[in-house]
Order: C-alpha cells, then structure tokens, then sequence
C-alpha cells in the first residue's frame, strides 16, 4: 500500500520524553522506577529519550532497554545542542495525547504521574510539579536561583513560577501550542509559561540524584539566565533610554554649576581626578550599554539565520525511519483534527 494511503498507527495515551546526556548509569534505574508507575495508570505510553550527543554508552543502554520494551524509543541528535533543543526534540516527536518531559536522575518523582494523570482528567492542561524546599541546594545556589526568579519576574512580562522546572503534564492542545513557537535561544520554562491554558501545581520533595551528576556548571546556568531574560524581556534595551537621559541631565546640572561658579568666582580650573571619574564612568556606562546591546543582536543573529534547532543522525523505535518522521507526524495530526 503506498505511504500515503497507510492509515496511521493509534497514538498513546501518554508519551514521556527524557532528554540525556552521557547518562548511562541513570537509564537501567529509571526505567524500573517509571515503568510501575506508568503501568498503574493503565494507559497506553511511550518513552523517548532524546540522545544529546552522549560520548559514554547511554545510546547503547537506552537500545538494550528498547531491545525489552517496545514502549522505549531513541532519538539520537546529530551532537550535544544543549538541553533545551532536545526537549524540543522530544516534544516534536512525541505522538501521546498528554506529554511529560522529565530527567533520567529520577529527581523528578515517577510518583507524581499518577496525579498528573489525575488533574490532566479533571479538566487542567498543565499539570507541573513545584519544589516545596531547596533545603537540599547549596546556600549559593539558593540565592541565585531565588535572585533570578526574582529578576525575570520584575523585567518580563511572562512570569514564571518559582521553583518550578520542567517537569510537568501538557495536554495535546498545550503541547501544540508550545511547538509553535520557533525561536532558536529556546528558555523552556518561560516557553511553557508563555502559552497558558489551564493549570496546577503538584508539591514534591526533590530527593537528591540517583546516578551520575549534573551537567550544568554556575557558568551555563549564567548563560541559561541570560538566555531567558534576553528571550522575554526588552527592559535590559529599553533601560539605557533612561540611563542616558539621568547622565544628560546631572551633565546639564554640572555644566551649569561650573559656568555659574566662573562668572561668580572667575576662572575655575576642575582637578585632574575629577575629570577623570566622569571619563571613567561615561566610558563604564556606555560599554555597558553596548554589551547588553550585543547580547540581543547576537540572539538576533541566530534567529535570522533560521538554522534548524536540532538534527537528527537516527531513530530507535518509530514505526518509520528517521527521515520519514515528519510526513508521520502530519499523519497523526491530520488523524487528531478528524477526530477519527
């Protein structure tokens, strides 16, 4: 039967995404504890992890686990593209009609399903899981976390939820929406935040890692703010409006100081230290200003470009091979606009 004449395959109930980098000791004691979980809802799910570039054995890990399980899947990106962009990977390639991204380092409970199941069939799009502590977290990380939900929030119009990640429940039409947006300095948290739609949280404890450690240095997470604040907010432009309209105006105030000074007192010579602080500080004020300059034309630069946010090199698992995924995916929405 040709391609487009096959009807498509039924979607799950549930599809889990996982992004993973170099997690190899994490895939064995994950599976065992999702799987349970998953099985106790009665619904029909997939598992897609989403390979970003791992240089250890976790693809070939997550290929046992698919060997077991035809419920486990692989997308195995073309390199490392960060977290963010293979989340989008997973999401793209999900085909559930709710979706739950997670990570491998069972930090985010499988217990939680079952009440994102719950919530998801009272009627809420969004189901996400909220931290209740960080008392686990290092005093640094405590305050920079809490500095930066505190930042975002002030600057952007889009507000986050504190101590929220994302680790949630997204029904088809919230997931759809969230596709939609293209941009390729991808801030989840605030992508999810941006689209709305009903939701609610779920409190949980974060138990401490099970396996491997963590791939995020304090230098990503500040390019990671970075990338949030410049993604939804134009404050950090819009600011240096007024900051140069405050330096004008103490300029004109010490401009006329100086020329009433003179014609009251003569010819009034400034000292060589005081010249140099206005020189210093107007040279301070406008690199500063050409820097957070920089840092949305660099965004914007990648964004004309228009460069895909992934690639991916194979597939484990989908009913078609890697380069026909995205013929299978208009299948399925066209089979979900029917309604068939």
């Amino acid at each position: 039967m040709p391609m487009a004449e096959m009807p498509p395959q039924m979607p799950p109930d549930l599809s889990v995404v996982v992004p993973v980098h170099d997690e190899q000791e994490a895939i064995a004691p994950f599976l065992a504890a999702l799987g349970p979980v998953l099985a106790a809802t009665g619904l029909g799910h997939e598992i897609i992890f989403v390979d970003d570039g791992s240089r250890d054995e976790t693809v070939r890990a997550v290929e046992l686990a698919a060997a077991r399980d035809p419920a486990v899947k692989l997308v195995c990106l073309s390199r490392n593209f960060g977290k963010e962009a293979a989340l989008t990977a997973g999401l793209e390639w999900a085909s559930g009609r709710a979706v739950i991204p997670m990570d491998v380092d069972l930090q985010d409970p499988p217990e939680l399903i079952a009440d994102f199941v719950r919530l998801w069939r009272a009627g809420h799009d969004i189901v996400y899981a909220e931290r209740v502590s960080r008392a686990a977290d290092s005093r640094l990380k405590r305050l920079t976390a809490g500095l930066f939900y505190r930042v975002f929030n002030r600057l952007s119009e889009t507000r986050i939820q504190p101590n929220v990640g994302d680790y949630r429940l997204m029904s088809r039409a919230a997931l759809d929406a969230t596709l939609a947006l293209r941009e390729r300095n991808r801030f989840m948290k605030g992508i999810f935040a941006w689209v709305g739609f009903p939701a609610v949280a779920v409190p949980y404890e974060r138990p401490p890692r099970a396996a491997g450690r963590t791939k995020f240095s304090y230098w990503r997470l500040w390019n990671f703010a970075l990338d949030g604040i410049t993604s939804f907010s134009t404050i950090p432009l819009r600011v240096w409006t007024y900051v140069g309209l405050t330096v004008a105006a103490g300029a004109l105030a010490y401009m006329v100081t100086i020329l009433v000074r003179t014609w009251l007192f003569g010819r009034d010579v400034p000292g060589y230290a005081s010249l140099m602080v206005a020189v210093l500080m107007l040279g301070a004020v406008q690199l500063i200003s050409l820097g957070v300059i920089g840092e949305y034309l660099s965004r914007l630069y990648i964004e004309v470009k228009q460069r895909p946010i992934y690639h991916v090199r194979r597939s484990v698992g989908f009913a078609r091979a890697t380069g026909e995924a995205e013929a299978d995916r208009r299948m399925l929405d066209a089979f979900r606009r029917t309604g068939s």
